[in-house]
């Protein structure tokens, strides 16, 4: 029997609201290439998508069908709520064959189905959807017009329901838990290969009463030098003496996400780190002063940094973005950033993860939180103490 993460009812407004986004655009197929749109329309949930797969929205009120690799239909069986019909397999012949393409079947199907025809939107920056993917899916539909709906889904899943916050709330704990392991292992001398091991334990098995996904980026622990570029990977390199190390981790429940940032300092704090950490905290809460419906996203950002130029500092890059359910590579919903020229109205039921991360020259130092906003303000999902961890 399936076990979906959500009511039926729940999926059925989700393409209601979907489907009136697509009548508003004129049109009358939507092919969906995110992973985590076809996860949040279809409930389908596997490691399938290094092949191509799509989902398929009409505008008619029909079931979505759900399209991968054949081998994979058995996953759509076990994870999608549609009738098994609506989960169709391309044949193995067309994987990674230079003759031909799944897509080349998959527009096929489409124009069997009697949908080749009229105004299709399609997501042209999904990560998994190739140029050559693009070209053969258009080639084989003449009949139709192609139009760019890339975000359409993204947008309608920026506003979270109360089961999505529940995951949230569940993601929140796991997070910590990460962040709590990473204090206990990290010290001078520890690889950081090793301390990454513990995190992601307790990142997948952080609680008794609910089991953890592998998170869409992986763990981040930057320390000494590293610690000035923010996406840098781990290594069997040891920590030192006297290093500042910034974490970046979070915690994931049905492929919801949760952000996590905190740093470290092993042995005494130096002055430069103690002063920017101040700046960094005082603007977290002028950051949480200013979430609440009817603000812009940019004047949050605005809020972060009129506190952080009385220390004399800056920050080129944004302070935040809407998260939620996600896949590897990233765990952003790539709709709302906190940033200068974003005016986008933030919405009771957005979720923001809002990072505060400064790389510096040689060091660096982050702290985040995952923060709902309420009817009347926000909340912070994520509940950890925030001022730099000193382990002597």
């Amino acid at each position: 029997m399936i076990q979906l993460p959500f009511a039926l009812t729940e999926y059925k407004a989700r393409l209601q609201a979907i489907r009136a986004e697509m009548a508003r655009r004129n049109l009358d197929l939507l092919i969906v290439n995110d992973v985590a749109n076809q996860h949040y329309i279809t409930g389908y949930d596997g490691w399938s998508f290094y092949t191509p797969q799509v989902v398929l929205v009409p505008l008619a009120d029909e079931e979505p069908v759900w399209i991968g690799r054949a081998m994979d239909a058995a996953g759509g069986l076990l994870t999608a709520w549609m009738k098994p019909e609506n989960v169709v397999g391309f044949p193995e012949d067309h994987v990674q064959r230079a003759d031909r393409h799944p897509m080349d079947w998959i527009a096929a199907w489409i124009t069997n189905k009697g949908w080749g025809k009229g105004r299709i939107g399609i997501e042209l920056e999904a990560y998994y959807y190739s140029p050559k993917a693009h070209a053969r899916l258009t080639a084989g539909l003449p009949n139709a017009t192609f139009h760019d709906a890339d975000l359409l889904v993204n947008w309608v899943r920026s506003v979270k329901s109360p089961a999505e916050i529940d995951y949230l709330r569940k993601a929140s704990r796991l997070a910590e838990a990460a962040v709590t392991a990473a204090y206990d292992v990290i010290a001078p001398g520890v690889r950081e290969c090793d301390a990454i091991a513990k995190i992601q334990a307790a990142q997948v098995a952080g609680s008794p009463d609910f089991a953890g996904d592998i998170t869409a980026l992986p763990p981040t622990i930057l320390g000494g030098e590293n610690a000035s570029a923010p996406h840098v990977m781990w290594s069997d390199r040891r920590f030192g003496e006297n290093e500042t190390v910034a974490l970046e981790l979070a915690g994931v429940v049905r492929r919801y996400t949760a952000g996590l940032a905190r740093t470290m300092q092993l042995g005494a704090m130096p002055a430069k780190v103690s002063d920017t950490s101040k700046a960094v905290l005082e603007g977290m809460e002028a950051v949480l002063d200013t979430i609440r419906p009817g603000v812009t996203a940019e004047a949050v950002e605005a809020a972060w940094r009129q506190v952080i130029q009385r220390y004399g500092l800056k920050k080129e890059s944004r302070i935040g973005y809407s998260i939620g359910v996600a896949y590897p590579p990233d765990w952003g919903e790539h709709t709302i950033s906190l940033r200068p020229g974003d005016t986008t109205i933030l919405k009771p039921g957005n979720v923001l993860h809002s990072i505060l991360g400064m790389w510096m020259d040689g060091w660096g130092i982050e702290v985040s939180e995952t923060i709902l906003v309420t009817d009347s303000g926000c909340e912070t999902l994520t509940r950890f103490p925030r001022d730099i961890h000193v382990k002597a």
